[in-house]
């Protein structure tokens, strides 16, 4: 379903279609998106407070615009993917993070 979405953002972004919410946010340029993603992540965060329904359509809203923004930057799903197969099984080590209070 991701790949189909950002496949077809990709495909907006190579032949525009009138009226296409996706092709304002190519228009705008990155700053609109990047503020679109900044607006959605709040979002995320404020309906997770919430209740699923909401938290479930904030999620949707923001993985749309994080797929907008690696379209414009022209970064594909096979490198998210990479990135991730290469932390898969790795540890994480609390102890060498910063808390949230230090951040």
């Amino acid at each position: 379903m991701i790949k189909t979405l950002y496949e077809e953002i990709q495909a907006r972004k190579k032949e525009p279609k009138e009226g296409s919410y996706t092709n304002y946010l190519f228009d705008q340029g990155l700053d609109k998106i990047l503020k679109k993603v900044g607006e959605e992540t709040t979002e995320v965060i404020i309906a997770a407070k919430n209740n699923q329904e909401e938290l479930i359509t904030e999620t949707s809203d923001l993985i749309y615009h994080m797929l907008v923004l690696l379209a414009e930057k022209d970064v594909s799903l096979e490198a998210i993917k990479n990135e991730l197969q290469k932390r898969e099984g790795k540890l994480s080590k609390t102890k060498e993070r910063k808390q949230i209070d230090e951040l």
